[in-house]
């Protein structure tokens, strides 16, 4: 088991990071009544953890009793019936999955799997009818018309359906579902707080660290604590004991969006371009999300640039990232955006040394 898994904390007291919102949720709980929650905050930041940990403290070690399911929901569009395919993690109490695989029938998935989740009411051992918990990952992605259903299911059915969503940025969820929810903000773990995790996990494993081997790991890192575990884990498979001056690995994808950088730079022409489609579809097919790959590939291309065309660069960067969240085929978008920074850069060469 990979040691992100291995030292996951499984309850709200044992937390190391973010033990302040531990303690509130703690609190929320005790009360007796969850409100909806909306869990936000960068990737690597912990949100996942938090809410597994809260779900345990609601419902006890029975919330880890998750089977993986390829559910096909059958539902109404309008005029006629789809089917849509979706993979959700569910335990007795709670639902787990992620909408936006749906794509532009999100909206459909939202109101058919609330209304089924509401009709299965379980009753707690005290008789009562107690309520069953959504958690929806990647809210941000939903479209706004999956947003809004979401907003009147949530009315609705909030007697009997309480919801967790999670998301990596609360602008982009709208401001009917964010108004419904308790806000919980999650933000990156400080790099100190990060290393007293690493430390912990070193610690538990046995290892010794040599000094500042894990401040380097941490400043690699990017403040991404679940990134910061994984990069300790492969130093370890690199070579144990540890020393002073052993290189930390960057990520694989980096590497290779590295490359591509290094290709657009030497060579602006439309078989460059073609060459590096294929590249960015082994990127995409690999899961890495689109948006990751563009703002990586631009962070990779301004530091080879002029800082005269910085600006111009980051501006196409951004139109193309919105264009992105609009359609529906990110391969045209980060080809597009490729293409647009050949002509610039090309245009830029020509002038300059003509």
């Amino acid at each position: 088991m990979l040691w992100v898994d291995k030292y996951r904390p499984k309850t709200l007291d044992k937390v190391i990071v973010h033990q302040d919102v531990a303690q509130n949720l703690r609190k929320l709980v005790s009360e007796g009544d969850c409100p909806h929650l909306l869990f936000y905050g960068p990737p690597g930041s912990g949100k996942k953890t938090l809410i597994m940990a809260l779900l345990r403290q609601i419902f006890g070690p029975s919330a880890d009793k998750v089977k993986v399911e390829n559910k096909i929901w059958k539902v109404d569009a309008g005029t006629r019936t789809i089917d849509v395919e979706l993979t959700t993690l569910s335990s007795t109490h709670h639902v787990e999955l992620n909408p936006s695989d749906a794509g532009f029938q999100d909206r459909y998935v939202v109101q058919e799997i609330i209304k089924e989740m509401a009709k299965n009411r379980p009753i707690d051992t005290k008789g009562k009818k107690g309520f069953k918990v959504l958690v929806l990952n990647e809210v941000d992605k939903l479209s706004r018309e999956a947003q809004h259903s979401l907003r009147r299911t949530m009315e609705k059915y909030s007697a009997s359906c309480r919801l967790i969503l999670c998301s990596n940025s609360s602008s982009k969820v709208t401001e009917a579902v964010r108004s419904r929810c308790l806000n919980v903000r999650i933000n990156a773990p400080m790099e100190e707080e990060i290393v007293s995790v690493l430390e912990f996990i070193a610690k538990k494993e046995g290892l010794q660290f040599p000094q500042g081997f894990a401040a380097r790991i941490v400043e690699k890192s990017n403040r991404n604590l679940r990134r910061a575990v994984l990069t300790f884990e492969s130093c370890r498979v690199q070579q144990y004991p540890f020393t002073n001056n052993q290189t930390v690995p960057p990520m694989d994808w980096e590497q290779y969006v590295s490359e591509i950088a290094s290709d657009i730079m030497k060579e602006q022409s439309p078989k460059r371009l073609f060459e590096v489609r294929g590249k960015l579809y082994e990127l995409l097919t690999n899961c890495i999300p689109p948006e990751i790959i563009l703002k990586r590939l631009l962070f990779e291309l301004l530091k080879k640039l002029d800082s005269e065309l910085k600006h111009e660069v980051t501006n196409w960067a951004a139109h193309y990232e919105h264009r992105m969240r609009l359609g529906q085929k990110a391969i045209f978008h980060l080809e597009a955006f490729v293409a647009k920074f050949m002509s610039i850069y090309k245009s830029f060469l020509i002038s300059t040394f003509g």
